[in-house]
Formats: C-alpha cells, structure tokens, sequence
C-alpha cells in the first residue's frame, strides 16, 4: 500500500516509516519539521535500504495536503502531525487547537475527495483523563487534564462523527502511552528542538552533561514512591503498533491502546537507566507539572486479542537503546 505519514520525520513517525518500509509498505512522508530535523528522513532511508518520499508541508495547509493526493494514490493516512506538549499546550491552548484538530479535518477532507478509506490516527492516553487505571478502551471518556489531551479526544470524535456517515471510511484509533526508547541501530530517536518535554531525552541528556541535572515533577503523588507512574512503550514495538492496526483495518471504528500493561515511575526510570548504563543520573525533586496526573497505563489485551500485537521490549531494553542513540546523537 501507499502510506501517507504526516509527522514522518518526527519520533514515533520515523520508526513506524522504517516498520512499514521493512513490511513492503510505500512510504510518503509530510512534516513540516517543526520538532524533527530533514536528516531523519535520510536515515529512515538508510535503515530500510528503501526509498522514501518526502514533502516539508504543514498539514494544515489544505492546498498542499491536496496536492499530495492529487499526485499520488493513496492508500492510507497514518496522521501523527501535532504540537504534543502536555505543560506547553496549557500555555499555548489555542496553537493546540488550531494545529492538532485543523490538521484532523484537512487530511479528512482529501480522503474524502480522493476516496482514501484507511486511516490510522495517532492518539494517546490522555484522553481518559484521571480515570480509574488500568485505562480500558470501552470507557467513558472524562474531561482531560490539559488542551493537548482535549484535541486528541476532539479529533477521534470528528473522526467518528464522518466513519459513522461514511461506512467504508475505516478508522483507527490508537491510543498510546509514553513511547521511549530509540531503533536499534542508534541512528534514530528521540532528539527534540530545544530543552526536552519528555521524561527519557531529558535523562539521556543529563546522563550525557548536556544538561546539569533532571527534574522531577512532584513526589507527593498517590504512587509507590510518591512520582508519577506511567506506561513506558519501546518506539518500535508502538511503530510495529502501527502497521498492525493498518494491515487488520476493517470497516467502522476501533480503538485500542498500545501500552505495555505495566507502570513505571519517574524514580523507578531513572534507576533503570543508571542500571542499564552504568551511569549516574542526578535529579531534583521540584513542584508539580500543570495537566499531569498521578497514574496512567493500559489495559493492552484488546489489541493482543484483535491485531495479534504485544509490546515486547522492557525498560531496560528502552533505557539501553534511548542512551545509545543519545551517545551517536550529533546537533545537526
């Protein structure tokens, strides 16, 4: 098939490029690269030993997303192209919802246009809110903490609303936890503009001096060592994710998450990483992040059950690889 993958040259985008490349998958990538840099995608090509298309566009730009269309046949959209802060989308909430649900709509529009069927949508587990964990795919919906998670949940009731009045229009709704880790071949990762959002670059570089020391966002939190808890994901079992959900998409809607079933904390992370390396992370304990809560992980057996998929890497496996990409990493 021919894959459009908005947000390509991003983290998870790069990776799911590489695992659709390797499963026989024509890849067309559209970024605007606002947080990923131009040479990711010559190192996806370099991994696949595949050729890769790429056009640096924003995907709220309806004009420029049509065009791609009208170029090519597609087949399928993977749509990971959004701003994804959680502490940045409090501050900045109408970037948030102008950026994450347009670029919903517009890639919608096109498939419409261009009688595109599968679409494969990039959510997260934000958007249960302070649910009661582990999170399940069949639960109501609560208010989110923060406006990132709000146009997350906004774009898979859109996406709904148009596969409910579109019965052949095949939606994917995955909902994922927090992906860390990098490929194996340390030639890509996590490597974000500017000072990290993220718990695991943040630790690879303080680990590395390129920042003093990390921050731990609250200890008081109701969790075994009182730091929040949350679902580490290796990025390439979440890539490998990805093309199951593609290959098994059938008509109507599903939803699932893609998680590992099990919670980590922020300390139990870092002493993870100092075993997996060998090396010293040092942290400060510092107030509370606005938008986060104390606990989040999945309850991962529906997609087991239905796409034959299982996260199958630990965290120390996601710490080894997250420092070795980190170690060959070089600012472009």
């Amino acid at each position: 098939m021919n894959i459009l993958v908005t947000g390509g040259a991003g983290y998870i985008g790069s990776h799911t490029c590489v695992a659709l490349l390797e499963a026989g998958h024509s890849v067309i990538i559209a970024d605007n690269l606002s947080n990923s840099k131009i040479e990711t995608v010559k190192k996806i090509r370099e991994i696949a030993e595949k050729e890769v298309t790429f056009y640096e566009i924003d995907v709220t730009d309806a004009e420029a997303v049509n065009a791609i269309f009208k170029e090519y046949q597609i087949d399928g959209v993977i749509h990971f192209a959004g701003l994804k802060a959680v502490g940045e989308s409090v501050i900045k909430p109408l970037d948030y919802y102008y950026n994450n649900v347009v670029s919903t709509m517009v890639l919608i529009e096109a498939c419409q246009k261009y009688c595109v069927k599968k679409f494969v949508f990039s959510s997260s587990a934000t958007v249960y809110g302070d649910n009661k964990v582990p999170f399940v795919e069949t639960m109501n919906l609560l208010p989110t903490t923060n406006p990132y998670g709000e146009t997350k949940a906004m774009s898979e009731r859109i996406l709904t609303d148009i596969a409910n009045v579109n019965p052949s229009f095949s939606v994917s709704l995955l909902r994922y936890f927090n992906p860390v880790g990098a490929h194996e071949s340390g030639l890509i990762g996590e490597a974000p503009n500017g000072i990290p959002n993220n718990l695991m670059p943040y630790v690879t570089q303080v680990a590395k001096g390129k920042l003093q020391k990390l921050s731990v966002f609250g200890n008081d939190y109701p969790t075994i060592d009182g730091t929040g808890v949350r679902d580490y994901i290796h990025v390439v079992d979440l890539a490998a994710g990805h093309v199951a959900a593609l290959e098994n998409l059938t008509e109507g809607v599903h939803v699932y998450n893609l998680g590992t079933g099990k919670g980590t904390s922020v300390l139990e992370l870092i002493k993870a990483f100092e075993e997996a390396n060998d090396i010293e992370v040092p942290y400060e304990i510092v107030e509370r992040r606005p938008g986060d809560i104390a606990s989040c992980y999945a309850d991962a057996s529906k997609s087991k059950r239905e796409l034959g998929w299982t996260a199958k890497r630990d965290i120390i496996a996601m710490c080894r690889d997250a420092w070795q990409f980190e170690k060959n990493y070089k600012e472009q």
